[in-house]
């Protein structure tokens, strides 16, 4: 079997195609406009070299943490970069399936990785026990993209040992009610680093923000492995813009919307269980997991019938069945579905 492609992520399922788009889970109708115009006028101070200060501190508030404990970063994905450069592991491993960043970055930095795949009868559930015990660095998802699992924290906590570091992304997390379930701002788990990403809930792929939480000797060490001036003064704004309290309350009620809206996408995709779609779940996450015979045939018919979905056929531990899709409001989602009912009929 070919080795999964670890680079391909789902803007290539869209770019420049003009369809729907529920191949990429950044919320749509994003970023806010007060959003869009804290970040405009923050361009007035373009000048200035940027001053991470502040938007530390409002993220280790929000957090309940001293700002010691914070990184911000270049969004998750400059972390992993980070975490795998910096950190001097002898036998890392990542728990799959998951978003395949953190190994391509720990593989780019010449570490030899080791897979942990979580299995599909056990609903792609989190067992502790799978994990080497002598594993000095370990990185899972929670909510996993793409499985759409959300780990109880009680489990993502028997991974944390002394001389491990336990790196669990978070970057879907405010996308879950109550963020049941979070690890970010926990200090009495040794070695714990927690991911997040503004990205998703906020609308600012293009922005690039996210931070680290972890202990401050490990942050002192990621900080040393970032160029000068990593983040923007505009993502350093909307980093506090959007760890504010109001902001935390509209991602809150966005979290709750983006719940009932998947329920009517799972319904829907459980209906069709005659034509062999199944859901991965319970789904917890802005994006469920299907699989389906013939996915790519259905990929392909879709994108005819003008909606890009993610093939799962990148991600270790699934294969060709697979296909992810974004949660998009009521009307988005029939529009899908009855598209799925034609690609499903034609597939080959």
């Amino acid at each position: 079997m070919d080795e999964p492609d670890l680079r391909h992520h789902g803007d290539a399922e869209v770019r420049g195609a003009g369809l729907t788009d529920l191949a990429v889970n950044v919320r749509t109708g994003t970023p806010p406009p007060w959003l869009r115009q804290r970040i405009a006028a923050s361009l007035e101070g373009l000048a200035a070299y940027p001053d991470g200060r502040s938007a530390r501190a409002a993220v280790a508030a929000r957090h309940g943490t001293a700002p010691e404990r914070v990184l911000l970063t270049s969004g998750a994905a400059e972390a992993f970069v980070l975490l795998a450069r910096a950190l001097p592991v002898r036998r890392p491993v990542v728990v799959h399936p998951q978003f395949t960043e953190p190994e391509a970055a720990l593989r780019d930095a010449g570490h030899r990785v080791e897979r942990v795949l979580l299995r599909e009868a056990d609903g792609f559930r989190l067992d502790a026990d799978a994990v080497p015990d002598d594993a000095d660095l370990v990185v899972v998802g929670n909510p996993t993209n793409p499985t759409s699992v959300l780990h109880p924290a009680r489990e993502l906590a028997r991974l944390a040992r002394p001389g491990r570091v336990l790196v669990v992304d978070e970057a879907f997390m405010d996308a879950v009610p109550g963020e049941r379930e979070a690890l970010a701002g926990r200090t009495d788990l040794p070695g714990l680093v927690v991911l997040r990403s503004l990205t998703k809930t906020w609308g600012l792929a293009g922005l690039r923000i996210g931070y680290v939480l972890a202990e401050p000797d490990l942050i002192t060490r990621l900080t040393s492995a970032q160029p000068l001036w990593p983040v923007s003064t505009p993502a350093l704004t909307a980093a506090e813009a959007c760890v504010s309290p109001p902001a935390l309350a509209e991602a809150e009620e966005a979290a709750v919307r983006i719940a009932v809206d998947r329920e009517v996408l799972v319904a829907g995709l459980e209906k069709r269980a005659e034509a062999g779609v199944r859901v991965a779940g319970p789904a917890e996450a802005p994006f469920v997991l299907m699989a389906v015979e013939g996915a790519a045939a259905v990929r392909e018919e879709l994108r005819t019938l003008g909606f890009a979905v993610r093939r799962g056929d990148t991600f270790p531990g699934l294969g060709p069945r697979w296909l992810r899709l974004a949660v998009r409001g009521a009307a988005t989602t029939e529009a899908f579905l009855r598209a799925l009912d034609v690609a499903l009929a034609r597939r080959r």
